[in-house]
């Protein structure tokens, strides 16, 4: 109905009433985002002073490494190949959980499976017939 009017022109007050809601959303809705921003900044701030030698993370481009020293501002990580380099605090996204390692199979189950088949000819059991050729 507001619509119609606004849309219309025929009232003032209608277009005026239909601002306002509009505009009163819109703060509200601007209001919730940043709370929501100032939340998550809070954490990731709380995550970065707990840093500490030993840890693996990631960075926010995606080099994964273990945190050798922190020094105010700036992280030293040294990465698998024993590369080390200094990243800025920020730049560290998130800490990186160890999965259980899954238990190793023994030889004598992988010498059960079947192999696959290939074009090579190497698989004893080939699922066509190859010598009409």
């Amino acid at each position: 109905m507001y619509l119609a009017e606004a849309a219309s022109g025929g009232g003032a007050g209608g277009s005026s009433t239909f601002l306002l809601i509009f505009m009163g959303l819109a703060i509200v809705a601007m209001l919730f985002m940043s709370s929501r921003a100032r939340k998550k900044q809070a954490a990731a701030t709380e995550f970065r002073s707990t840093l500490h030698a030993g840890q693996e993370v990631m960075t926010t481009s995606g080099m994964f490494g273990t945190v050798v020293h922190v020094d105010g501002d700036k992280v030293t990580l040294i990465s698998s190949g024993g590369q080390e380099s200094v990243w800025l605090l920020a730049a560290i996204a998130k800490l990186v959980e160890n999965e259980p390692e899954a238990p190793e199979q023994e030889d004598d189950e992988v010498e059960d499976e079947a192999l696959p088949p290939t074009d090579l000819g190497i698989n004893p059991n080939p699922s066509r017939d190859d010598t009409a050729r």
